[in-house]
C-alpha cells in the first residue's frame, strides 16, 4: 500500500477496487501536472483515462506502479490492495524487453521464481508451464518458435503481447496499458482490444491510457477525460459516449466524428486522370494527358503533368548473412502539384521504405524516383541543395527530430539558411510568420522542444519543412500519436497547404506541394485525394479516396475498413 502526504484510512474488504487513487496531485518544478485525480480500478473492469498530449494520463497511470517524475512534489493516496505488482505496457514495448536475450531467457527468469517452492527437479518443467501458459494467455500463438527469437525479431504487437505475458507471470492483478495501440493499423487494433478484453476477462483490473476514441469505445467500462492534469469528466463509458456534459469531451467526441465524414474528401471527384498507379499508368491515366495535350491547353498540361513519379521501384533491406530481401515493389506512382496522395496499410507493409527512397534515406533500391521528368539520386549524399529542397520528409517522432537544446525557432529558420541561402534575420522572421501561419504563436515558437506538447512540435516540423519551399512533401505518420483535437488540427493544416487543388486549377505553381501521406489509419487518408493500399510489401490497391473508402476491391482493403467500422461501432472484433 502506498500513501502520499496525509494518510488515509481504511482497510481492503471483499468487493472493494483492486487499486485506487484519491486526490492526487504532482507538482514538477511549481506546476501541477496531476491535480485532484481520483479513480478506481475493479476486478474484471477497463477504466480508461483519455486526453491530449500532456493532460496527466501516463504520471496518473504510472502512480499506481509508485512511479512519479524525478524531482516531483505529490500528495494524496494511491493504494494498491493486491499482493502482486501492478503490470505497465508501455506504448514503445522494445524500451523494456533486453535486446540480447531471447524470449525464453526473458520469460523463464521471472516464471522461475514462482516454482521454487516446488523441488528442484520439477522446477524447469513447471518454469516452462507457466511461460507457456502466460503465453497462450496474452494470445501469442506459435509460443514454441518465438520462445527462439530475440525481441527485435518481433513485431511490435507481438513484444507488447510478450510485455503483457510478464506482467501476468508476475501475478498482476492490475495492468496499466499506456497508448496500445498508438502508430498501429485497424486489424492491429482489433487485435489489442481482443487482447485486453482477454486479460480483463481474468479478473484482471486493466487501466487503459489512450488517445483512441475507437479503442476506449470498444474496451471501457468506465471513463475519465482530463485536460491538464485534471480529470473534467468522469463516468460509464455509454452514458460519456451518448449524453457527454463537458466542452472539452464534446470537442473530442466532435473531432473524432468529423474523420468519418465523406464531406471531409478533398478531391476524388475532381480528380483529372493524373495517374498514381500502375493499374491506369498505360491506360486512363496517359490517355487524360495526351487528350490534354491534343487540345494544345498548355496550362492544363502543365496540370496533370506530375511532379514526382515514381518507375518500376524495388527496395531491398539487407538480412545479414543472406543477402538482401525486397521489401516493396511499386511498378508505378504519380502525384501533381497540390495532390495529395495517401499511402495506406499495415505495420511492416512497406509505406516508410517507399517514403523513405523518395527522400533518398533509402537508397538500396532499383527503379526510378523522377522529380519533374528528372531522375532523383537514391542516396541523400548525392542529392544537390536544390535538389534536397524540393523533396522534404517530416517523421512520425517530432520530438526525436529536434534538438532538445535549442528553441524550435532558430531550428525551424535554419532550414532557410542551409537549403535557401536566406539570412539569419529574414529566415527567422519567415520561421515566425509560417509557424503563426501553422497555429504556433510567438510565445511557443521561442520555446525549447521539451516545452511544446506532440501536436505543437508536429506543427513546427512541418513549418521546418515548409521553409525549405518544397514541391514534394512527405509526412510519415505525423498525426499517430495526437488526440483526436490535435489530430484534426494538423488535418487542416495540411488541407490548407495543398489549397484549392481541385480541377479549377491552371497554375500549377500556384497549388500547394505536392503531399505524400504516410498513414494506418483509412479516416486519415480521407483528405486525400487518391489512395494507395499496401500489403507486404505490394501496392494491391489504389484510386480515387472516395471510392476506396466506400467501394474497395482488394480483400485486404476490404479487411482493413470492415475492421474500422467495428472499431467505430465499438464492438472490437
Amino acid at each position: 500500500m502506498k500513501r502520499y502526504g496525509d494518510d488515509g484510512g481504511g482497510d481492503r474488504v471483499a468487493g472493494e477496487p483492486l487499486a485506487e487513487i484519491e486526490d492526487l496531485r504532482v507538482e514538477v518544478g511549481g506546476r501541477a501536472i496531476v491535480d485532484g485525480v481520483s479513480l478506481r480500478t475493479l476486478p474484471g473492469r477497463v477504466t480508461a483515462l483519455v486526453g491530449a498530449s500532456g493532460s496527466g494520463k501516463t504520471t496518473t497511470g504510472l502512480a499506481l506502479l509508485g512511479e512519479f517524475p524525478v524531482g516531483a512534489r505529490v500528495t494524496g493516496e494511491v493504494r494498491v490492495m493486491t499482493d502482486g505488482p501492478v503490470g505497465y505496457v508501455p506504448q514503445h514495448p522494445a524500451a523494456v524487453l533486453n535486446p540480447a536475450r531471447r524470449i525464453a531467457a526473458l520469460l523463464t527468469d521471472i516464471a522461475r521464481t514462482r516454482v521454487r517452492h516446488l523441488p528442484r527437479g520439477r522446477r524447469r518443467t513447471a518454469a516452462r508451464e507457466h511461460v507457456l501458459r502466460a503465453l497462450s494467455e496474452a494470445q501469442l500463438p506459435d509460443a514454441e518458435a518465438l520462445l527462439r527469437r530475440y525481441p527485435h525479431q518481433l513485431s511490435g504487437g507481438q513484444q507488447q503481447r510478450v510485455v503483457i505475458a510478464q506482467a501476468l507471470l508476475l501475478g498482476a492483478r492490475v495492468i496499466v496499458a499506456d497508448e496500445p495501440t498508438t502508430g498501429q493499423d485497424a486489424l492491429t487494433k482489433s487485435l489489442v482490444v481482443d487482447q485486453l478484453a482477454a486479460v480483463a476477462a481474468r479478473g484482471i483490473a486493466v487501466v487503459l491510457l489512450s488517445h483512441d476514441l475507437d479503442v476506449v469505445r470498444a474496451l471501457a467500462d468506465e471513463v475519465h477525460v482530463m485536460r491538464a492534469g485534471r480529470v473534467v469528466e468522469a463516468g460509464p463509458a455509454q452514458r460519456l459516449w451518448l449524453a457527454p456534459r463537458h466542452e472539452w469531451t464534446r470537442q473530442l467526441l466532435a473531432a473524432q466524428a468529423s474523420f468519418a465524414d465523406p464531406d471531409t474528401d478533398t478531391g476524388a471527384d475532381t480528380d483529372t486522370g493524373a495517374d498514381t498507379g500502375a493499374d491506369t499508368a498505360t491506360g486512363a491515366g496517359a490517355g487524360a494527358e495526351s487528350e490534354t495535350a491534343d487540345r494544345g491547353d498548355s496550362a492544363a498540361v502543365r496540370l496533370v503533368q506530375p511532379i514526382l513519379r515514381v518507375r518500376a521501384l524495388v527496395a531491398r533491406h539487407r538480412d545479414g548473412p543472406r543477402g538482401t530481401t525486397v521489401t516493396v515493389r511499386a511498378p508505378e506512382l504519380a502525384l501533381r502539384a497540390g495532390q495529395c496522395l495517401a499511402v495506406v496499410g499495415r505495420s511492416g507493409s512497406g509505406k516508410t521504405t517507399l517514403a523513405r527512397c523518395l527522400a533518398g534515406l533509402h537508397r538500396d533500391h532499383e527503379g526510378e524516383v523522377l522529380l519533374d521528368g528528372t531522375p532523383l539520386p537514391r542516396s541523400l549524399r548525392d542529392r544537390t541543395r536544390e535538389q534536397l529542397a524540393a523533396v522534404q520528409y517530416v517523421f512520425q517522432d517530432a520530438r526525436a527530430a529536434f534538438d532538445e537544446h535549442r528553441p524550435v525557432l532558430h531550428q525551424v529558420a535554419r532550414t532557410a539558411v542551409r537549403l535557401r541561402g536566406v539570412d539569419d534575420r529574414a529566415a527567422e522572421a519567415e520561421a515566425l510568420t509560417t509557424l503563426t501561419r501553422l497555429g504556433l504563436p510567438p510565445e511557443l515558437a521561442h520555446r525549447h522542444p521539451g516545452l511544446l506538447s506532440g501536436g505543437e512540435l508536429q506543427r513546427a516540423a512541418l513549418a521546418r519543412a515548409l521553409l525549405a519551399h518544397p514541391r514534394v512533401l512527405i509526412c510519415d505518420e505525423i498525426t499517430s500519436g495526437l488526440d483526436t483535437v490535435a489530430r484534426r488540427g494538423i488535418l487542416d493544416v495540411l488541407a490548407d497547404l495543398l489549397g484549392d487543388s481541385g480541377s479549377d486549377h491552371h497554375d500549377s505553381d500556384a497549388a500547394g506541394p505536392a503531399l505524400v501521406l504516410i498513414t494506418h489509419d483509412l479516416d486519415t487518408a480521407a483528405v486525400a485525394h487518391r489512395i494507395a493500399v499496401m500489403d507486404a510489401g505490394e501496392i494491391v490497391e489504389q484510386g480515387p479516396a472516395q471510392q476506396i473508402r466506400t467501394a474497395p476491391q482488394h480483400p485486404f482493403t476490404v479487411s482493413l475498413m470492415a475492421t474500422t467500422a467495428r472499431l467505430e461501432a465499438g464492438t472490437g472484433s
